[in-house]
């Protein structure tokens, strides 16, 4: 039984391919960072993994703060690092977890980029509508309206196809992460945006080949490399300086319902975190928000 750390790290990914249908893009995060963990155990001279104590793995999470990853990067790559340890354990590879009371390197949250309601006003009527629209005019528009409109990852709203926005009622089905499927409302707005870049937008791109919603000049799906243009195509026409993402359009989509009273745990549900932890950082952006209205309008401020 091979008990070097590659061997079972291999066992462990093979694992999480086949048992929990993590998405293609996870796997390539924990593949970087678990084979990152096996090349630094390699160069510490540990070779076996029963070798390992919880010195080496706080002396690894060290190395990385070294090495100049950010915090929240480090404390990344120590969850994974985690999970291949679990994995050791169950398998029966190693008796004793010595990763499971290592602490993740402490660091200033980072507090997501987002826009006001009116930049994102101003971002999304940047794009002209109407009788002068051109085809890819419609296109981002319905593009930003369903980014804004849903808190959907750019990932999930370029896998919608047509049959998807047909008759959805207000309603859309995503498929998010672990092919976790959830229901999203989505605004008037939205809905009138991708009706117009449907009846009127998509025919002329579309050249017979996808039932892709979200087409490119050439009639094939598009790419996510395309919708980062179209933002920042869009930010410049309506001079924001930002540097916008479609995670900038999440970001402020969640932070937009908690501020008008929406409970955390609904934005949870409507993002597809799996943890309201992960929600609730955008409680901090609003909270900001209050002191500084505070701090600006109270007299004895």
């Amino acid at each position: 039984m091979k008990t070097d750390p590659e061997s079972i790290a291999s066992q462990w990914l093979s694992h999480l391919t086949v048992e929990r249908g993590l998405s293609a893009n996870t796997l390539s995060n924990y593949e970087r960072d678990i084979s990152r963990y096996c090349s630094w155990l390699t160069d510490v001279g540990i070779n076996n993994f029963s070798r390992i104590t919880t010195a080496d793995v706080e002396n690894y999470v060290a190395y990385l703060r070294r090495e100049g990853l950010a915090s929240s990067s480090a404390g990344r790559a120590l969850v994974v690092a985690r999970g291949l340890h679990r994995f050791a354990v169950s398998e029966g590879y190693v008796g004793v977890d010595v990763a499971h009371d290592v602490q993740p390197p402490s660091g200033s949250k980072h507090l997501p980029d987002t826009l006001s309601i009116a930049e994102v006003t101003k971002l999304i009527e940047a794009i002209p509508e109407g009788e002068e629209a051109s085809a890819e005019d419609l296109r981002d528009r319905a593009l930003l309206e369903l980014l804004y409109g849903t808190g959907a990852r750019i990932s999930e709203i370029l896998a919608l196809s047509v049959d998807d926005l047909d008759n959805c009622d207000g309603i859309i089905r995503f498929l998010g992460k672990g092919s976790k499927e959830r229901i999203v409302p989505v605004g008037g707005k939205a809905i009138a945006a991708a009706h117009h870049y449907l009846v009127r937008g998509r025919p002329q791109l579309h050249k017979g080949k996808t039932s892709a919603l979200f087409l490119n000049k050439r009639g094939g799906p598009l790419s996510r490399q395309s919708a980062w243009a179209i933002l920042k195509s869009s930010a410049e026409r309506a001079h924001l300086h930002q540097d916008i993402s479609p995670h900038t359009l999440r970001h402020s989509f969640a932070t937009h319902l908690l501020e008008g009273g929406a409970d955390v745990r609904v934005v949870q549900e409507l993002l597809g975190h799996s943890s309201v932890t992960t929600t609730q950082i955008y409680t901090h952006i609003t909270a900001e928000n209050l002191r500084a209205v505070w701090a600006t309008s109270h007299p004895r401020a």
